[in-house]
């Protein structure tokens, strides 16, 4: 309990912070907690719904539906169909193709970030929230396709906060839901969450200080080293 009270502190920081990251800083260690990887990824997702719940609150008069609408929607309906395959999916193979799609990911946006447009077409949020419905069901892990849209469609770091937490909001609920239909929303979890919730207040307290002084494109840079370093992680962990 001591570890995931410690892990979850860092997760909800991180995520208060950049404006994601909760799953993956807490998904290197809820695997060795828990009995099962699906037992990890309902209690990440729980536990980060609690901190995206505090800053979605928080900025609610500055959510953009409709760019927040149809990629949401997207998530939804590939998050399902991955997390129905989690149960029998070995994932080693597909953690180094994630892994390294995020570090490529890092690396471009933190070069060329300036020179892409990426505007709330249809298309666009087809393809990212794809992407993020597949690494949030099968990895816990949906945050780094939906913040590169985010930031690119933000004019300021409450809109970006804004847009991204409602997001994950809404998405962990419904994964909640899916995991649950799954078998993987058990009492250990349900007794972890329990125990966590504090950390989380704490945590998003924390980060919310740091978040107060940052400036949109400093942001942006963290967002972008955050996601190469998740990469890494991915591939070690």
């Amino acid at each position: 309990m001591i570890t995931l009270i410690l892990f979850t502190i860092g997760a909800a920081f991180v995520q208060r912070t950049t404006g994601f990251g909760f799953g993956i800083f807490i998904m290197t260690a809820l695997p060795f907690l828990l009995p099962s990887y699906g037992e990890a990824t309902t209690l990440s997702g729980l536990l980060a719904s609690v901190t995206s719940l505090i800053i979605t609150v928080k900025y609610r008069r500055v959510i953009a539906w409709r760019k927040l609408l149809p990629i949401l929607a997207v998530f939804l309906m590939t998050s399902f169909l991955a997390i129905q395959v989690l149960s029998w999916l070995k994932g080693d193979t597909l953690k180094y193709i994630l892994g390294t799609t995020l570090i490529f990911s890092a690396i471009y946006f933190s070069f060329f970030a300036d020179k892409i447009k990426v505007r709330p077409t249809l298309g666009i949020q087809a393809t990212l929230g794809t992407l993020s419905g597949v690494m949030g069901g099968l990895f816990g892990m949906q945050g780094p396709p939906a913040v590169l849209y985010f930031l690119a469609v933000s004019e300021s770091k409450e809109r970006y906060t804004a847009l991204a937490q409602c997001y994950f909001l809404i998405g962990n609920c419904m994964m909640t839901i899916y995991r649950a239909h799954s078998g993987f929303l058990t009492n250990e979890v349900i007794t972890s969450w329990c125990y966590a919730v504090p950390a989380v207040l704490v945590g998003t307290y924390l980060g919310g200080l740091v978040f107060n002084n940052l400036s949109l494109p400093t942001l942006r840079k963290l967002v972008y080293l955050y996601i190469g370093i998740s990469g890494i992680v991915a591939i070690v962990a």
